[in-house]
């Protein structure tokens, strides 16, 4: 078996790794200035804790903003947790970095997109797939990079 570097995977840890350093500062020292996160996940993800009718109204992912409003911020080497207001209601949220889909801070055009386990599997099924075409078949051409546009949650 040829061993080889993952760098996807290092790359990913190495981002999460970023969220986990931002969020420490504002667990400490609260928003700086006009700095605030959208940040979507996986809500299936067996480490996510959500009230109920939260999971029912967001069943596969959920996209919550720390700006405003937000309280009991704790970050840890796993994920994070913080209460957050749902019309009135205080709602706990435990949302593990692995959750994670999306972190944006709009105010400084800032974003991360993760690759879910579901797009990695489909990739991983495309490729057996593949596997029976002959050996001398041509590689698939180069993809360029995806680039995701921020415009979605800039201020209008």
């Amino acid at each position: 078996m040829t061993r080889s570097i993952d760098y996807g995977n290092l790359m990913h840890q190495a981002m999460r790794s970023l969220i986990r350093s931002v969020l420490d500062e504002v667990a400490a020292h609260g928003l700086p200035g006009a700095h605030h996160f959208f940040i979507t996940f996986d809500t299936t993800h067996p480490d996510v804790a959500i009230a109920d009718w939260l999971k029912e109204r967001y069943p596969t992912e959920m996209t919550v903003v720390l700006q405003h409003w937000f309280s009991g911020l704790e970050v840890t080497d796993e994920g994070f947790t913080v209460t957050l207001n749902f019309g009135n209601s205080p709602e706990p949220l435990v949302i593990p970095f692995d959750s994670v889909l999306t972190f944006v801070d709009p105010s400084v055009e800032f974003g991360l997109r993760f690759e879910s386990q579901h797009d990695e599997e489909e990739e991983e099924d495309e490729t057996d797939e593949g596997e029976e075409e002959a050996e001398d078949a041509e590689p698939p051409p180069r993809q360029e990079a995806e680039v995701v546009s921020l415009d979605q949650f800039r201020k209008t």
